[in-house]
């Protein structure tokens, strides 16, 4: 599948790779490149391979109260948070972002990979009929982050964005573009991210380019997006949370709200949370030369104790930063271990997360 993007990305020399069944651009100019204007400047990204469905009507709420985790109600017009999706076990089908439009109408932002999976979970679990619409292909969405897109996009619109907080959205204009702002975004620098037709992406990409080219905008590829993320312990589906992971082992508690009644995987975590849980995930940065990938081993003593989820290199601090998940015990921060890359034990050390703090 390709985006609404697809020859603006051909026509910018992006390196094109396939990612969860879509022609996406991993690179433009490079990883570093793109990685350093995001944490320096602005970097554009064409996330359109996203999915988006939207909620509407008197079902609508309760719907989305019994599929995630967070408190919909909580929301107000024009809010928006992260959340979960379980499944019976507790597992994570996905990691979303829900946003509230109006009184009556949501938005939920899932992972491209898990569109399909999540529609089908969404259908099957809509038994008060609400009004559910799969949006994805009629939607495109760009992400705006770094720390000059709020001086790049502010000529651009009528709405302030000084008064537009974190996790926030408005409707506006961009030029004659119909668009959603909302000031999200999963890169840990500052931004937005941008909702608007498929039809019209093309001219909101040229748009943003052309006015942020003098603010050193770069467009960015998945790759950054990546090592941005990690930079950012930020957990991605597949790798730190699974069907097979539960909130409490990978840290997102934050986003698990008990008290707001029945959801979803709700009685598989409160037996968790009574039995406690024997593994979490954690950070890891290299003390010795080397990059711990997916899948390499950690050890302490020779022994296994856990496994690389996501691993790079640090363009910020130019070292092998990693997060692993790991036997509770072991799980302190400033514990020595080692990483097995390609056959050789490398030193490293459990350390606080985020692994930068990038400037705001």
């Amino acid at each position: 599948m390709k985006t609404p993007l697809y020859h603006h990305h051909l026509q910018l020399n992006g390196r094109m790779v396939e990612f969860a069944g879509w022609e996406m651009p991993v690179q433009y100019s490079g990883v570093v490149a793109e990685h350093l204007a995001v944490r320096q400047r602005a970097g554009l990204f064409d996330v359109s391979h996203m999915g988006e469905f939207s909620f509407a009507g008197p079902q609508a709420l309760a719907l989305l109260q019994y599929l995630t985790t967070n408190d919909v109600a909580r929301l107000a017009p024009g809010q928006a948070h992260y959340s979960l999706i379980l499944n019976e076990q507790g597992g994570i089908v996905d990691d979303i972002i829900v946003y509230r439009q109006g009184p009556e109408q949501f938005l939920m932002v899932v992972n491209a990979g898990n569109l399909e999976k999540d529609w089908h979970w969404v259908l099957a679990h809509n038994t008060n009929h609400a009004d559910v619409v799969n949006r994805s292909r009629e939607t495109a969405l760009l992400a705006l982050q770094g720390p000059a897109a709020a001086a790049i996009l502010q000529p651009l619109t009528e709405i302030s964005l000084a008064d537009l907080r974190r996790f926030h959205c408005a409707e506006a204009h961009i030029g004659s573009v119909a668009v959603t702002i909302a000031r999200t975004g999963y890169t840990g620098s500052p931004g937005f991210e941008l909702f608007c037709r498929s039809a019209d992406a093309g001219t909101l990409w040229q748009t943003l380019l052309e006015v942020g080219g003098a603010h050193g905008l770069m467009p960015c590829g998945l790759a950054a997006r990546d090592t941005l993320r990690v930079e950012m312990a930020y957990p991605l589906h597949g790798h730190e949370i699974t069907d097979k992971t539960t909130p409490f082992e990978t840290r997102l508690d934050w986003v698990v709200k008990m008290e707001k009644g029945d959801f979803f995987g709700r009685e598989a975590l409160l037996k968790q949370r009574a039995a406690g849980i024997n593994r979490t995930l954690v950070g890891l940065q290299m003390v010795d030369p080397g990059i711990p990938r997916d899948g390499y081993t950690v050890l302490v003593g020779g022994k296994p104790i856990g496994f690389v989820t996501s691993g790079t290199m640090s363009p910020l601090l130019k070292k092998g930063i990693a997060l692993a998940m790991m036997g509770i015990q072991h799980s302190a921060v400033g514990t020595k271990v080692s990483v097995d890359i390609r056959g050789k034990e490398r030193q490293a050390e459990i350390v606080a997360t985020p692994f930068v703090t990038p400037a705001t």
